[in-house]
């Protein structure tokens, strides 16, 4: 998994009040439905850890999975939900999502761009263009991504 700290996000990473895209990857990965209220619980080092353990081959993400799971359940005393997410990110193709939300700016994204971008990026484009989402962040993660000038 590539580091990530994306610049859309620098309003709130240094604090972590907020879960950063590298966390979300990884509880996508790990299969863990983290609530924002769990992660307020955390403490800064707590988060810091989060953010930088691995969660890329096999026994990184058990290992991240069960390090999640008993911080959750120090703190409210029972285990976070867990969720079997399909790694869409790593299409080879743009999701639908993604393109409409692009299409709604009056971009595309081609599908060689797609594919050179890194999975991280991918994740957060596709995160970004949830329709639960409020998608202030797209628009810039796109430029960020060099899709958008």
């Amino acid at each position: 998994m590539e580091p990530v700290g994306f610049q859309f996000e620098q309003e709130f990473i240094e604090s972590l009040r907020c879960i950063p895209m590298e966390v979300r990857l990884k509880l996508d990965t790990c299969g863990v439905k983290l609530k924002l209220s769990h992660w307020h619980q955390f403490t800064q080092v707590e988060r810091q850890t989060l953010v930088t353990m691995a969660c890329d081959c096999e026994n990184s993400v058990r290992t991240y999975q069960h390090h999640l799971q008993a911080l959750v359940t120090r703190y409210t005393g029972q285990p976070a939900k867990e969720i079997s997410v399909a790694p869409v990110w790593l299409a080879p193709t743009v999701p639908d999502r993604v393109q409409q939300q692009a299409a709604a700016h009056n971009l595309t994204i081609a599908m060689e761009r797609w594919q050179a971008l890194t999975s991280a990026q991918r994740f957060a484009l596709i995160k970004l263009s949830r329709p639960s989402h409020e998608n202030r962040n797209f628009i810039l993660a796109m430029q960020e991504f060099g899709l958008a000038s």
